[in-house]
């Protein structure tokens, strides 16, 4: 048994990587063409979890959405009131494995924004009030959300229908995020909440005045690697 594992180990995972080769959505494949876009050198992984209404999903240039990620728009298959740019996903984007955006109305993910694993993205949730109906029949109000460029939504993160996350925001892992979040902001918890914003001329201010980190720059960095 152990030289047949070792003869046939490599094969199989050889083949696993062919097929997920195969599967993957990029453009020029027949369900590439089904999404409203589909920029140049993108792609979704092999396999996918659910795909509803690509003709209102659009993704931008040089996206890379992980395995296992669900997308759509709407209702269902049959669903008459799909807006045309329902789900909208910017270039340079990365969307972890297992993540979750479903759209009724809008959801708007700018250029550069970065999920983890297991992101769940809503813009429509339930409501419970009348006790005769399955809550999951009860529909609620579609609230349109959008993601500022630059972002950053950690792993497990939840953006709730009605948030506004500004650009270069920082959302950590486990949080669940509802209402506007202004640019350049850390937050996290359940709920959300601010924990360090970037204050012009002073830096990264914590929830204490006395709580200040520097602000560290790409060129910084550099020359901190090269010693």
């Amino acid at each position: 048994m152990p030289l047949l594992r070792t003869l046939l180990s490599p094969v199989l995972h050889a083949a696993l990587r062919g097929v997920e080769w195969i599967g993957e959505i990029t453009p020029g494949t027949r369900i590439a063409a089904r999404f409203g876009s589909f920029g140049e050198a993108s792609c979704i992984g092999f396999p996918q979890a659910t795909l509803l209404g690509e003709h209102a999903i659009h993704i931008g240039r040089e996206t890379l959405i992980g395995r296992q990620v669900t997308l759509t728009v709407g209702y269902g298959v049959a669903d008459p009131h799909v807006p045309d740019r329902g789900l909208v996903i910017g270039d340079r984007c990365v969307i972890g494995a297992r993540c979750t955006v479903t759209a009724h109305e809008s959801i708007e993910i700018g250029d550069d924004v970065w999920f983890g694993q297991g992101v769940f993205v809503s813009d429509a949730s339930h409501g419970y009030q009348d006790p005769e109906v399955p809550v999951g029949r009860q529909l609620g109000k579609h609230q349109p959300v959008s993601i500022g460029a630059g972002t950053w939504i950690g792993h497990g993160a939840m953006v709730l229908p009605g948030t506004r996350i500004g650009r270069n925001v920082v959302v950590g892992a486990g949080s669940v995020v509802r209402g506007e979040i202004p640019d350049h902001a850390v937050v996290a918890g359940i709920p959300a909440r601010l924990v360090r914003r970037l204050e012009p001329g002073v830096g990264w201010v914590g929830q204490r005045g006395d709580d200040v980190r520097p602000i560290v720059t790409a060129n910084d960095l550099d020359r901190l690697m090269q010693g």
